[in-house]
């Protein structure tokens, strides 16, 4: 998976973007077909917002967080995609699959 990490009116810190990284490479515990995520960190008045785009293997996924803390909204951020993927995962498997149906 390739994480791409830019910013927009802050400026971006190493450790910032390993914090942001090592969060969203945890999206891949769950479904190996994530191919592309996309991070923007941005600050507005006293508001930290983190926003992350992630392509999947025929859809997109998008989520925002706003904090008071950029860690705090990367957090928030993560636990959002990491439900989203989950959900869409349980959409795309197929449960009953190898199942013969039950005669009447």
């Amino acid at each position: 998976m390739h994480i791409d990490v830019s910013d927009q009116r802050v400026d971006v810190t190493p450790s910032m973007r390993n914090y942001a990284t090592s969060k969203l490479q945890r999206l891949e515990r769950h479904f190996d077909h994530v191919t592309q995520t996309h991070v923007v960190l941005s600050v507005e008045k006293q508001r930290q917002r983190a926003e992350a785009t992630v392509h999947l293997a025929g859809t997109k996924l998008f989520a925002d967080a706003v904090d008071a803390s950029m860690y705090a909204a990367i957090d928030a951020l993560a636990d959002k995609l990491d439900g989203q993927i989950r959900k869409y995962k349980s959409n795309v498997t197929d449960h009953h699959r190898g199942v013969s149906p039950r005669r009447a």
